[in-house]
This record gives structure tokens, C-alpha cells and sequence, in this order.
């Protein structure tokens, strides 16, 4: 196995996505352990903190052998710094005294190590994007209120997921401030579900995902967290992605391309959604694991009754697109 070119080994892995980008405590216990063990070259005491899978994945000899050549080939950790999560693993980008490392180790909620692997340290490269470049219009029709959206904690909780940290989630209110008519138990009593979802600007259609069913208000299907969804790409290569569509409401398919107010499909409550509302953001690449949340500013609507051009609302407005 070349160490220079790249140098990967998989104990177990886990497919749960980790939507935090701040570093558990689970894992930051772990990392630490494994770096002092790793330098005090202890590797029987890394392997005995491995989960009951990963030793069975990579034995003890095997184990030994591997960390036996990364130091021999790196040297020991001189510095460590957490970078992000992609899927279930801790990214860390790891300085040791040869070279450096993207270090990433999972570990579940006993502190055990699951996963494990390394290759060479490519810092991003993808754009940096603060805002849109293409001109957004409301992608809806009619006034509807942000309940989350904006740059705190306190105002948009999406914040702390790097993918999503400017995103939105919008729903219809009445003007007693209530999302739903009568009881709120049924989908068809939210006045958002089974409105028309249109397209902000022009693009072309990444992927498009239909027929997840619609909850139950109150309940939440985490296994497929956007439900149905959909995410285009604009010719400045800004990511634009909409979910919680209403099972099989979805008019465009993979490919298509689309224009600036075009019917994508209806808003719903798929996913992992407590009532029917549209979640909307801006990203600066296809990957989930990899993008960036884009701040999204509108080209002209109505916020809270005045004219606004350029703006990018927060929790609490009411907008309405004016054309």
C-alpha cells in the first residue's frame, strides 16, 4: 500500500448522515485518545478502544501493521483540527511531522471507535459564494411567512449545518398567525400543502426525488430527511434545493431544463417535516457532504406590507413576490 499516494483503510461504516458540523463529544474524546495513543505508539490500546464491528473488520495484526507504517511514513500527530462531518465521520485535518492528513474517525455513543481512514489533506476547493448572483424571485405565489430564516441560531436553525446555514422554511399563516384552519391533524388543513413550488430562476434539473409519502402532522420520517425534493442548477452554478414536496406532485424530472416561474411541483410534508411547508436554500455544489450553504437575496417583493428589492428575509416576515 503506497502511504504517499493515498492511503485509506475502512473499519465499519455506517450510512447515517451527520447534519451538525459541530464536533460531538463522543468524538472528541475518541480522536483525542487516538492521537495520544497514536503517538505514545500504543496501537493494541487504539484497537481495544474499536467497536466489537471494527475489530472484527481489522484484527489486531492488521491494525498494529497500519499504524505501524503510517508512522513510519508520517511521523507522529504534531496538530489536529475538526474540519467538518461528512456522513458518519469526524473530518480532522491532521499535521504530522512528515506530512499532513485528512484524518476521519467515527465513533458512536460509547466513545468506541467505528470508523477509521486516511488520505492526503486537499484543502476545499470549491467557490466561495457569500450570495446569488442569479436574479431570485419567490419561488411561490401569495403571502407567505418565514418561520425560520437568517443568520443566528435565534432566527434560523439550519445555521449550524454548513450545507444549509442560510436556508429557509416558509409556510401560509391566517391573520390570527396559525398555519392550519381548523384542528391542524389532517395535511389539507395547512393552508401551505398542495400550494404550487415554482422555479426561482432558470436551470437545469440535477435530480428530482418523488413518491415518499406525506406525514401525518406531528410525526416525522427521518430515514429520508428532505422527502420529496428537488435541486437545479443555474447557469452560474449555484445549487438551488427545495424539499418536502407532496407525494408524486412533481412535474420536472432529471435534466429538464427549466425556466424563472415554472410549476417544479406542490408543497407538502414529506420527510422529515412536523407540518406542510416548503424548506428552500442555496448551495455552491451538488454534494450534501462537500457544499456550502449560499445566502439567497430576492430581486424585488413585499415584506410585511413594504417594498423591498434585494433582500433576504428573515424569521417572521410575511412575503409576497411583486412582479
Amino acid at each position: 500500500m503506497n502511504l504517499k499516494s493515498i492511503l485509506t483503510i475502512l473499519l465499519f461504516l455506517t450510512f447515517t448522515t451527520a447534519f451538525s458540523q459541530t464536533e460531538s463529544a463522543e468524538n472528541s474524546y475518541t480522536s483525542a485518545k487516538f492521537e495520544k495513543y497514536y503517538n505514545d505508539g500504543q496501537f493494541d490500546s487504539i484497537y481495544a478502544i474499536f467497536s466489537p464491528q471494527a475489530q472484527i473488520a481489522l484484527p489486531l495484526d492488521k491494525t498494529v501493521a497500519f499504524l505501524t507504517k503510517l508512522k513510519s511514513n508520517y511521523g507522529n500527530i504534531t496538530k489536529r483540527a475538526f474540519l467538518e462531518y461528512k456522513s458518519a465521520f469526524a473530518v480532522y485535518k491532521t499535521t504530522f511531522e512528515k506530512g499532513v492528513l485528512s484524518l476521519s474517525i467515527s465513533a458512536n455513543k460509547d466513545s468506541a471507535i467505528t470508523g477509521l481512514y486516511a488520505k492526503p489533506y486537499e484543502p476545499d476547493t470549491l467557490p466561495v459564494m457569500q450570495r446569488n448572483i442569479t436574479a431570485m424571485r419567490l419561488p411561490f405565489k401569495g403571502e407567505w411567512t418565514v418561520f425560520w430564516g437568517g443568520d443566528t441560531k435565534e432566527l434560523n436553525y439550519h445555521v449550524v449545518v454548513k450545507f444549509q446555514k442560510n436556508a429557509f422554511d416558509i409556510v401560509i399563516n391566517n391573520p390570527e398567525g396559525r398555519s392550519f384552519r381548523t384542528s391542524g391533524k389532517t395535511n389539507e388543513d395547512y393552508y401551505a400543502f398542495g400550494q404550487p413550488i415554482i422555479a426561482p430562476c432558470d436551470g437545469e434539473v440535477v435530480w428530482a426525488v418523488d413518491g415518499v409519502k406525506d406525514n401525518v402532522p406531528g410525526e416525522l420520517n427521518p430515514m429520508y430527511v428532505p422527502g420529496n425534493a428537488v435541486l437545479l442548477k443555474t447557469k452560474n452554478k449555484e445549487y438551488v434545493f427545495f424539499a418536502h414536496f407532496k407525494q408524486n406532485s412533481i412535474k420536472v424530472k432529471q435534466g429538464d431544463q427549466i425556466k424563472q416561474g415554472q410549476l417544479i411541483g406542490l408543497c407538502g410534508n414529506s420527510g422529515n417535516s412536523s407540518e406542510p411547508h416548503l424548506h428552500f436554500h442555496l448551495q455552491n455544489a451538488e454534494n450534501l457532504n462537500q457544499a456550502t450553504g449560499v445566502k439567497c437575496y430576492f430581486e424585488k417583493l413585499e415584506v410585511n406590507g413594504l417594498l423591498k428589492t434585494d433582500y433576504s428575509p428573515i424569521k417572521g416576515d410575511k412575503v409576497r413576490e411583486v412582479r
